[in-house]
């Protein structure tokens, strides 16, 4: 059979159609390869065919681009975010393998936020340490699921400080709902000097890089790096992520309001009053409504067809629950980057806030920029 320029199975498909009844004569041309061929063959012709593009300009390519824009760059960034695109694509196989490899379910811890850990949240945790760490480029890190800021050996040390999230809407993991990984780079305040909590703690309008990836149907890199925003496709055949939307912007304004509201009992009367009014009629073309509990997967569908996404404080929560340093601050730099808002409170955008602890909390409102004028107006 290996004289054959077809496999065993195919060479029985074909002795088997040459005996069919003259009745079946129309089915010889189709039975020509086995099922598995034809699998086998698809890539090669979609490469082949005109959507295949052999000049594609994937992520690595891109940072690279925009490095040479920048005459005294180093290439440290570069490098950094090439660490950052590894861990994503090591943590997108974990969430795919998650249910057959046990990853799924409680690990019987509890972080730093009191919230149960999740199997996939520790090894994302770690996955994403480990590789900022081989960057050589980080003198900090601040993790959501770690309570102190993690210091980068002297050996290993550059001037970038990276906040992340590494597995945002771990609530969402065993039941198969898009999740996301959420990162923001700051440069260290006095570069060369020794790396202090003081590093980490500044305002989102610090905020050299901000990106986030999607875990969902496909998985997606959405980044800024202060030219705009732009994501990125992950491509298994390749193993890249290549640019699929370049330079995002979000709506003016958009129809739709994504907020729990389980929450509404809790709400202060500003958010209550604007949520009402946005399905009342009589103010209008109703907004619709979508929550999916992640909130990357909730600010991704807000970049891409408008509307408002809003966290906002609560009876229990009094400062909001999202936090500052890693959820709050980077999709604000995106949203504004894409042409959005994202706002604190009254008069307070997101990106002036200071911190003064790298777990601190805050209420958000962000998304097109005359919902959000609209909500904050409702605050007194």
């Amino acid at each position: 059979t290996l004289s054959r320029s077809v496999c065993c199975c195919c060479y029985r498909v074909r002795e088997y159609s040459r005996s069919l009844p003259n009745t079946f004569s129309v089915l010889i041309p189709v039975l020509r390869r086995c099922f598995v061929c034809v699998l086998a063959s698809v890539p090669i012709m979609t490469q082949q065919g005109p959507a295949f593009d052999s000049n594609c300009m994937t992520l690595t390519r891109f940072v690279l681009q925009e490095q040479k824009k920048y005459k005294h760059a180093t290439g440290d960034l570069s490098q950094l975010l090439n660490c950052i695109q590894t861990a994503i694509k090591a943590i997108s196989s974990a969430v795919r393998k998650a249910g057959i490899a046990k990853l799924q379910g409680i690990s019987g811890d509890t972080n730093v936020q009191g919230e149960q850990v999740k199997k996939l949240d520790v090894l994302s945790n770690e996955i994403f340490i480990n590789m900022l760490k081989s960057s050589y480029s980080t003198c900090l890190l601040v993790s959501e699921e770690n309570d102190n800021v993690i210091e980068i050996e002297t050996d290993k040390r550059g001037k970038y400080v990276v906040s992340f999230d590494p597995l945002d809407g771990s609530s969402n993991i065993d039941c198969l709902v898009s999740i996301g990984s959420i990162f923001a780079i700051t440069k260290q305040v006095n570069e060369g000097t020794e790396p202090s909590v003081a590093d980490a703690l500044q305002p989102g309008n610090k905020i050299v890089a901000a990106g986030y990836a999607l875990y969902g149907s496909a998985t997606m890199i959405v980044i800024s790096l202060g030219n705009g925003v732009h994501g990125f496709m992950y491509d298994p055949s390749i193993g890249e992520f290549v640019l699929t939307d370049y330079n995002m912007r979000i709506p003016e304004r958009g129809n739709i309001y994504s907020i729990n509201e389980g929450y509404a009992s809790t709400w202060d009367d500003a958010v209550r009053n604007y949520i009402q009014d946005k399905k009342d009629p009589a103010k209008g073309k109703p907004y619709g409504a979508r929550y999916v509990g992640s909130m990357v997967a909730d600010v991704h569908r807000t970049i891409k067809y408008g509307g408002i996404f809003i966290y906002p404080a609560t009876a229990a929560s009094k400062n909001g629950k999202l936090r500052l340093l890693y959820e709050c601050n980077p999709m604000a730099y995106l949203m504004t980057q894409a042409g959005g808002k994202a706002y604190a409170g009254k008069n307070l955008e997101i990106l002036d806030v200071v911190p003064t602890s790298i777990h601190q909390r805050s209420p958000i409102y962000l998304g097109s920029k005359l919902d959000v004028e609209e909500a904050i107006s409702y605050i007194k």
